[in-house]
């Protein structure tokens, strides 16, 4: 039975690494190339490219596991995220994808916002940077927990060995073929977790005597499991709904709106997008609550709710497609741990390395720094990863928490508001990676003033939109930057 499993995987690796070799091949000759693709992604590979890189393994693990655990409440973090995600399609996306390139040609989210505010430069790219890098670090780590976890139950194998695995296969094409191997990889990986998402509750519904059968089963569970509404409280509504505010200050997914090709190819891309969201993150609950339908009809035992795709993948399929649906688990998982594992890679070389080392170092030698530093990070990001009892979802959702509240409101303001200044964004992105950070430290996510916890994201969200609007109104200075209109490339 595993020789079918590993057949699929084995086509599934073989081809990812196929296309990072034909991406070396065809473009990662300067830093543009390397980092960004040259800015001529096609709208179906921004659009894909986009969505892959942000539905890591949680939309397999984390989320199916929080619908089979607790039932369909849990789906607010989808409906959140939906919504999130349109408006950041229609609020950052064009203008991102003009300002980036109008404003010296700002190649990462630091260098846009140290163009945008001279008089902050040194200081935004410097602090940027590092609520990049140590962020990326926690939220690869969840991918790589992912990838241990399945090599674990679907394996057997040693929960380390998965870790590493994971990585090098990500490493290796990541390293070779920079920006448009990442793109090109997460095209095809999204089409093949979306046919996986498609697939999936199909099966596990016709395994189980259909729809009505499946809620008389859960009805029988818990009369509440189908609820959106029961127990739901406004604390909790807001936690889960709230996710949708990281889209905002996700490096990893606002840079393709940087690459895609044009401002008038935004749309496209958008309308993709979302439908290949759409049907994502519905078969995601399809498969966390009829999984559980499911298991309690054939009287089965799962330690891990996070497992439910895996273990379905195992029972319900002839062995070669389960190898096809561990590469769509594989696919989300490395199609976002090599987004992040660029992002952080670009700011260590563009916002370190070039900025204070190497002023004069040539695009090759930029490329090869590059390149080390994907290596770097996620070496790091294997260590935090070396907990087996680390949870996919708890993991990202500290990761995306950080990056909402600390690039979030900074990224629309400075898009949309020209009275802002270089000192508020400083405050902003500071207040916003603080707060987050004191909040978790101090448990108030799990746990706030005797009631339920608050997400992270919530205060840290509110509190940088105050700070760069107040510190902005406070220290506003004509002059500090030229206006857009009047900058040329």
């Amino acid at each position: 039975m595993q020789i079918g499993i590993w057949i699929s995987l084995i086509l599934y690796f073989v081809l990812m690494l196929g296309i990072g070799f034909y991406a070396w091949r065809k473009s990662t000759s300067n830093a543009e190339e390397y980092v960004l693709g040259g800015r001529q992604l096609p709208p179906a590979v921004a659009a894909l490219s986009a969505g892959a890189s942000d539905m890591s393994g949680w939309l397999l693990l984390g989320l199916p596991g929080a619908l089979y655990a607790t039932g369909l409440v849990e789906a607010w973090i989808g409906i959140g995220l939906f919504v999130g995600a349109f408006l950041n399609w229609i609020i950052v996306a064009p203008r991102l994808r003009e300002q980036t390139e109008r404003y010296d040609n700002s190649l990462t989210i630091p260098s846009f916002l140290a163009n945008r505010f001279p008089t902050q430069a040194l200081t935004l790219r410097m602090v940027s940077a590092v609520i990049i890098v140590v962020f990326f670090a926690v939220y690869t780590a969840s991918g790589l927990v992912a990838g241990g976890k399945l090599f674990t139950s679907a394996f057997e194998g040693n929960y380390q060995v998965g870790v590493w695995l994971t990585l090098g296969i990500v490493l290796t094409y990541t390293v070779v073929g920079g920006f448009l191997a990442v793109s090109l990889t997460d095209f095809v990986q999204g089409c093949i977790m979306m046919l996986a998402l498609i697939i999936m509750p199909i099966i596990i519904l016709g395994g189980g005597g259909g729809f009505d059968q499946a809620s008389q089963t859960l009805n029988e569970v818990d009369t509440n499991f189908l609820s959106l509404t029961e127990g739901l409280t406004f604390i909790g509504f807001l936690s889960a709904v709230t996710w949708g505010l990281g889209y905002f200050g996700q490096p990893h997914i606002i840079v393709r709106f940087m690459a895609v090709k044009s401002v008038k190819a935004v749309a496209t891309a958008r309308n993709i997008g979302m439908t290949w969201m759409a049907i994502s993150l519905i078969g995601a609950v399809g498969v966390g609550v009829f999984g559980r339908a499911y298991v309690v009809r054939n009287d089965m035992t799962i330690d891990d709710p996070e497992t439910i795709f895996i273990v379905l993948s195992e029972l319900l399929f002839h062995p070669l497609v389960t190898g096809f649906l561990f590469a769509a688990l594989l696919a989300a998982i490395m199609s976002t741990v090599s987004s992040q594992l660029l992002v952080s890679s670009s700011s260590l070389t563009e916002d370190f390395y070039r900025l204070f080392l190497r002023r004069s170092a040539s695009d090759r030698e930029v490329v090869n720094i590059g390149r080390l530093a994907v290596l770097l990070v996620g070496i790091a990001a294997a260590i935090i990863a070396r907990d087996p009892e680390s949870q996919v979802l708890g993991l990202v959702a500290n990761a995306w928490a950080g990056f909402g509240a600390a690039f979030g409101p900074l990224i629309i303001l400075s898009l949309t508001w020209q009275r802002m200044t270089g000192i508020g964004a400083v405050a902003g992105l500071v207040t916003g990676a603080v707060t987050v950070i004191v909040w978790i430290q101090l448990g108030w996510n799990g746990s706030f003033l005797g009631g339920p916890g608050v997400y992270e994201i919530i205060p840290g969200f509110l509190f940088a939109l105050l700070a760069i609007v107040g510190v902005s109104l406070a220290t506003e200075a004509r002059g500090e930057f030229r206006p857009l209109q009047d900058r040329t490339t």
